[in-house]
């Protein structure tokens, strides 16, 4: 089996989106000192579950036939009403109302101040 072991996010404004999903989550972002226009993302300590990942500029437009079209990162958060909350006083939209997944705990997605899908689990620790 092959693992995800990185993620990009695509933006039309990175200092946006790295204010937007440091203020949700408390990642930590920084500009790469490389040669190319790219952030690092860090969802947490080395030796924990997840991982890391980029944040970089769209090269195309929103719309346009070459724009990318990626899959949804689910986060794992503590509580998902809280987290939901949050991310719309910092510009997010709804894309789907939290629901539930049985056995599993609750699940909701929402669009970044980018436009990008991602989603949000809460477990169920009974």
């Amino acid at each position: 089996m092959s693992r995800v072991v990185h993620f990009e996010i695509h933006a039309d404004d990175l200092p946006r989106a790295a204010r937007f999903y440091t203020d949700l989550f408390g990642w930590t972002i920084t500009k790469w000192d490389g040669p190319v226009d790219y952030w690092m993302i860090f969802t947490g300590p080395d030796g924990t579950p997840g991982i890391n990942g980029g944040l970089i500029p769209r090269r195309h437009p929103r719309g346009e036939a070459d724009a990318v079209i990626a899959f949804v990162c689910t986060v794992n958060v503590d509580n998902l009403d809280a987290s939901f909350a949050r991310g719309l006083e910092l510009g997010a939209a709804v894309a789907l109302p939290k629901m539930p997944v049985p056995g599993v705990g609750w699940l909701a997605y929402m669009k970044d101040t980018e436009g990008n899908v991602f989603g949000m689990m809460q477990p169920d620790r009974r």
